[in-house]
């Protein structure tokens, strides 16, 4: 892949934003306005949104403004600036058809994650290596993840598969294709889920919640649907890294 690029750059209210590509992959790097190297948090999208969407950018901005870290995030395949496959028109179409006929989206949305995390997770340890040559990163300081819905299912064989991420938060997405990466993930975790969902079934997200190897990881259930957990996830899971990244 190629190296990681700088296109764009502005700042406020303390925190520095700058556009970067990598061949033609897409990323912001949102960072504190020290030079001195912090940890940096991997962060993954929602499935149908993208790199700026508003959860990546209000999550990025509490880890800048209240930890001080670094916070990074490309678009997934098919999302955002990344134009769709042929592949991945189908099993957007398929994926309609279903929600139209209120039939289970999990047949689609699964395999679909799975294709799209195949691809994307080299893409995030690419984009690490880039990352890491900053000298306001550098190699030696420690490395999040976190990511909800599409971001879940890449990050979790992400997390599996690199022994730099030193914790990681997921939540809300289908596991049934997520068990083996669990079993490999022995870092600190947070995990969210819906109580209540009507398309994800509890059992599940509580199974993949006991089969993370982890030690040390949290279960976060709240009743209902998407409603305002996504404000109370995004400020659990800055205090979160704060305890597991910031140095001692």
């Amino acid at each position: 892949m190629s190296s990681l690029r700088f296109t764009a750059e502005s700042s406020s209210d303390g925190i520095r934003e700058r556009d970067f590509t990598m061949g033609d992959v897409p990323g912001v790097l949102w960072s504190p306005a020290s030079t001195d190297p912090a940890p940096l948090v991997l962060m993954g999208h929602g499935g149908g949104t993208a790199k700026r969407h508003r959860a990546m950018v209000g999550r990025a901005r509490l880890l800048v403004n209240r930890c001080g870290f670094h916070a990074a995030v490309i678009d997934a395949p098919g999302h955002g600036d990344r134009p769709r496959s042929a592949q991945d028109e189908q099993d957007v179409a398929a994926l309609r058809r279903a929600q139209a006929a209120g039939a289970p989206e999990a047949p689609v949305v699964v395999p679909y994650n799975v294709r799209l995390a195949e691809q994307a997770v080299p893409e995030y340890r690419a984009m690490l290596d880039a990352l890491q040559e900053l000298p306001e990163i550098g190699t030696g300081g420690p490395v999040g993840y976190v990511g909800f819905g599409l971001g879940m299912a890449i990050g979790m064989p992400l997390v599996a598969a690199e022994p730099r991420i030193t914790a990681a938060v997921f939540g809300m997405t289908w596991p049934d294709a997520l068990f083996e990466a669990a079993k490999r993930i022995t870092v600190p975790v947070e995990f969210a889920m819906h109580w209540d969902s009507g398309r994800i079934p509890r059992e599940a997200s509580l199974a993949l919640f006991d089969t993370f190897a982890s030690a040390e990881k949290s279960l976060h259930a709240h009743a209902g649907e998407h409603v305002a957990w996504h404000l109370v996830e995004a400020d659990s899971a800055t205090r979160f890294f704060a305890r597991h990244l910031s140095p001692a």
